[in-house]
Order: structure tokens, then C-alpha cells, then sequence
């Protein structure tokens, strides 16, 4: 499958604001270079995947998260995500299902939609979710749950 390049900015809603826009290449069901310039950080990724308001995961997700008498059922448990996808595959998972799975009710991390969206909350128009840097941290996270 042919590379798609896609460009993404980070704005005001993330820690991150101000980011540089990030341009990304799809390959196939990857993206196969992380979207800061480096490698995220697992123990902030564990932090944020639990943390039910800014990431949101555990909603949907079961996995060995804590409190798993509040993980959702709705979507794939994730235990174990790190040795069926790459790090590549789960970074365009996290950062834009709907590259895979056009009707996914898994947000796009980091995509930014239309402006005109009125789906959307106004405050968050033309913004992602999460900044680069936290999907980073939640793929080197995911990466790890081999077993």
C-alpha cells in the first residue's frame, strides 16, 4: 500500500501547546516514525492511559490498567497489544483509527478535523486530543504489554 503523508498540529488544548505542525507517512497500518522526533516515555504513557479524562483509553479498553472494575468493553482488551502490533502500527491506531476503520468510534488522537464540524465541542475544533509527545508516551507504553 502506497504512503500517505498527513500533517498534524498540536494547539492550545494539549500540554504541548504551540507545537510545530507534524507531518507523518502513513505506510500501510503504520506510521513507522514516532511524531516527536523520539521515543515516548512508558511510565508517563501507563499514567496516561489510566487517567479517564484526558486520554480516555480505559473508557472503551480493558487491559492491566488499574481499577479494572472501570475499564470499558466496548472496544479490544489491550493486554498483550505489544506483541501482536508494532509500535508503528499502534501509533496510527492511537493517533487516527480511522485510517484503518473509517466508522471506529475510537477518536483520532491527533487528527484534526474540519473546523466545521458541529460534532465537535467548539472548544475543541482544530484541535487534537492528545499532543504528540503523549501518544508517544502511550505507544512505548502499549509496547510493552507482551504477555
Amino acid at each position: 500500500m502506497a504512503g500517505f503523508v498527513l500533517a498534524a498540529t498540536a494547539l492550545a488544548a494539549s500540554p504541548c501547546a504551540g507545537e510545530e505542525a507534524i507531518s507523518y507517512v502513513v505506510t500501510g497500518d503504520a506510521i513507522l516514525n514516532p511524531l516527536t522526533g523520539g521515543r515516548g516515555d512508558a511510565t508517563r504513557g501507563a499514567v496516561l492511559m489510566s487517567d479517564r479524562h484526558r486520554s480516555l483509553c480505559t473508557l472503551c479498553h480493558a487491559g492491566p490498567f488499574p481499577d479494572p472494575h472501570l475499564h470499558g468493553t466496548l472496544a479490544p482488551d489491550l493486554t498483550g497489544v505489544g506483541a501482536r502490533l508494532s509500535e508503528g502500527q499502534i501509533r496510527l491506531r492511537v493517533t487516527d483509527m480511522r485510517r484503518l476503520m473509517p466508522n471506529t468510534i475510537m477518536p483520532s488522537y491527533y487528527r484534526i478535523v474540519d473546523e466545521e464540524d458541529r460534532r465537535i465541542a467548539a472548544g475543541w475544533r482544530g484541535k487534537p486530543i492528545l499532543a504528540g509527545a503523549d501518544i508517544e508516551d502511550i505507544v512505548a507504553y502499549l509496547a510493552t504489554l507482551k504477555g
